[in-house]
């Protein structure tokens, strides 16, 4: 979920652990919603996925002043680069965090619906 008239800055994830995807689920209409993933800029449209490389430098905007953007986010891991202990820890991590996250009641991280 990204509010009107906001941003993630221009980052990279470092790693080339997985494959993310992301389908438009409530998108602003007139292209107002968009990514940059190295130095190709896309657009979300509703029912579709972009799937990109996060090791990439990537930002995103909302550009609307009063829709929100609404998208289904999927991570591919890439277990078949991974090393036994490298899932294994994987899943540890992601294990602790659902762990945490029921014990806290935590529904959202910032504007990020979990």
């Amino acid at each position: 979920r990204q509010q009107p008239n906001s941003g993630i800055p221009l980052h990279s994830d470092g790693n080339n652990m997985w494959l993310t995807c992301q389908m438009g689920i409530k998108v602003p209409d007139g292209e107002k919603a968009w990514i940059r993933v190295g130095p190709e800029t896309r657009h979300w449209k509703q029912g579709e996925c972009l799937l990109y490389d996060t090791t990439f430098e990537h930002e995103t905007m909302n550009e609307h002043e009063a829709m929100e953007r609404v998208v289904l986010h999927v991570d591919f891991f890439n277990t078949l680069k991974l090393t036994p202990t490298e899932i294994e820890v994987m899943q540890y991590i992601y294990g602790l965090r659902e762990e945490f996250m029921k014990a806290e009641g935590v529904a959202k991280v910032g504007n990020q619906i979990l």
